[in-house]
């Protein structure tokens, strides 16, 4: 058998070579090499020895995660975790924020943090509203609120909470204030003049104006470097930032720019038994300015299905300013300077999200705080805006059912081929971030919170103090505040406002009324799509 001899001398040579021998162990340790990777991983994993990277720059000793971010029930952690009557205090108790400016519930963080915002507000609202607006705007950036309150905001029970919470200030509505106005110099010019001894709503523009006046000098006493003034049925929607910040926004806006504008969009409700509007709407109708002339007009008509602008209210927007000196307001929508022009910009982006008659017992609030007849001649005393005149009109003459017809009518999008067909053109768009944000803040329990946690006594002869030396004027009063007032306006306050220096409404641009957006007649140019 020389055949079988000389292949078992064969195998027998080639096991002693050295290359076989390395490639053999080269193979070993290939297949050695994945499972004691996987072993380390187990071990490290199981020792807590790896490091998550969205929690490594977590504040030491930081517990707390966005609302909705909690432990899974399905996760071992959540067994672990013992439930106490202050857990809903906190907004979670992961290890690392969800938004960049938390530092807790009250969300009171430092002042390191730069630019400094402030948002300034006239409002009646309750708690319901106030609450979700006002966390809302402290999540994207804002850490200081000056509150010009009356109504239910300025009763006992709501003004204890507003008054606990870090960075809000309240000022009432008392005859201590309207004496400090009534010294204004915005009472003493004549920019605004126009909007004098009217009422409703040109006496709230009035009103807000001399409130954001005074805010002005609260906003510089407080080292604030932007002020904005928005209602309590608006939230800022910073889109275009590096992340979901308003502070991120205007940290970005050059340092030559004095003041940012906002388009407005509009909310579109799809339902009319919506009762939360923050967490409940998610269609806006886009401003004109972000959207393409073309668009805007070959689709007005079904845009606007038969009300007499393509938005309900206003389409002018809201703006944001520095704090500059010689700042003053030009009305509710607007920011001017007594030296100069400001340098402004109009945000590509961002808008301002307004919630109006979102609602259907909007129709019947507007009715009940304005005391005008229902004819087409008187409510022109009363409001500005033509959706405004014919929602005030059916309030005050139709019945319940006529009522909800005609909200269903004007402002309910029920039709889902034209809301599939407006959306697909980019008239309409959904936007998610604060209702998921808002949202978040209701679970976790903050707004029930703060309210559990307010002082049962409320300081509300502390808004002396409050006005003390915030008003910017240098001249003296015509007359005192509430003469502004519907029915109670005579001749003599006519004949005192002549003698007013007439050189000044030539200077001063005239304050910015809320204005409807182009409508056709506008733009003789009409483009179909």
């Amino acid at each position: 058998m020389p055949n079988h001899q000389n292949l078992q001398a064969m195998l027998r040579s080639n096991q002693s070579s050295p290359s076989n021998s390395f490639t053999s162990k080269l193979l070993l340790l290939l297949a050695l090499l994945p499972l004691t990777l996987a072993t380390l991983a187990f071990v490290l994993q199981w020792r807590g020895g790896i490091t998550d990277s969205t929690t490594r720059w977590a504040p030491t000793g930081s517990q707390h995660l966005f609302p909705g971010m909690d432990p899974s029930t399905l996760s071992p952690t959540a067994h672990n975790h013992h439930s106490s009557p202050s857990d809903c205090v906190n907004l979670g108790r992961g290890a690392s924020p969800s938004f960049p400016y938390y530092h807790g519930w009250k969300f009171d963080y430092g002042s390191n943090l730069r630019p400094k915002i402030c948002i300034t507000t006239s409002t009646s609202a309750g708690l319901e509203q106030i609450l979700p607006w006002m966390f809302y705007h402290k999540v994207i950036g804002v850490s200081t609120f000056f509150l010009f309150v009356e109504g239910k905001a300025a009763s006992p029970n709501v003004s204890k909470v507003l008054e606990s919470i870090p960075g809000v200030k309240l000022i009432y509505r008392t005859r201590e204030l309207e004496e400090q106005q009534a010294n204004s110099r915005i009472w003493n010019e004549t920019w605004l003049s126009s909007f004098f001894y009217k009422p409703c709503n040109y006496e709230l523009f009035v009103k807000q104006s001399l409130n954001m006046e005074m805010a002005i000098v609260m906003a510089r006493d407080a080292g604030m470097e932007w002020i904005i003034h928005l209602d309590t049925d608006e939230l800022l929607h910073p889109a275009g930032a590096r992340e979901y910040s308003l502070r991120q926004l205007l940290h970005d806006v050059p340092g030559n720019v004095d003041m940012v504008i906002f388009p407005n969009y509009e909310s579109s409700v799809e339902r009319e038994d919506i009762k939360e509007p923050f967490t409940e709407v998610s269609m806006f109708k886009r401003n004109y300015d972000h959207l393409p002339k073309d668009t805007y007009f070959g689709m007005y008509k079904e845009s606007t299905r038969g009300n007499p602008n393509y938005f309900l209210t206003y389409g002018n927007g809201k703006s944001a300013a520095r704090v500059k000196d010689h700042l003053r307001p030009n009305g509710a929508h607007r920011w001017h300077n007594y030296m100069k022009t400001p340098n402004e910009i109009k945000l590509e982006e961002a808008a301002v999200l307004h919630y109006t008659y979102s609602k259907f017992s909007d129709l019947t609030s507007r009715r009940d705080r304005c005391g005008c007849k229902p004819t087409k001649e008187d409510v022109k005393r009363c409001f500005m805006l033509d959706f405004d005149r014919a929602a005030f009109i059916i309030a005050s003459t139709a019945t319940e059912e006529e009522m909800l017809k005609w909200y269903q009518e004007h402002v309910v999008w029920g039709d889902r081929d034209i809301k599939i067909k407006l959306l697909r053109k980019g008239i309409l768009t959904r936007i998610y971030a604060p209702m998921a944000i808002i949202q978040g803040l209701r679970e976790s329990g903050i707004f029930s919170s703060i309210i559990a946690s307010a002082p049962a006594t409320l300081s509300k002869d502390k808004f002396l103090s409050s006005i003390s030396g915030s008003n910017s004027s240098r001249a003296v009063a015509s007359e005192s505040l509430p003469s502004r007032r519907i029915g109670r306006s005579r001749e003599s306050q006519a004949t005192i406002r002549k003698v007013l220096d007439i050189e000044s409404a030539a200077y001063y641009e005239a304050a910015v009324p809320p204005l409807s957006p182009p409508g056709i007649d506008d733009d003789h140019l009409i483009i179909e799509v």
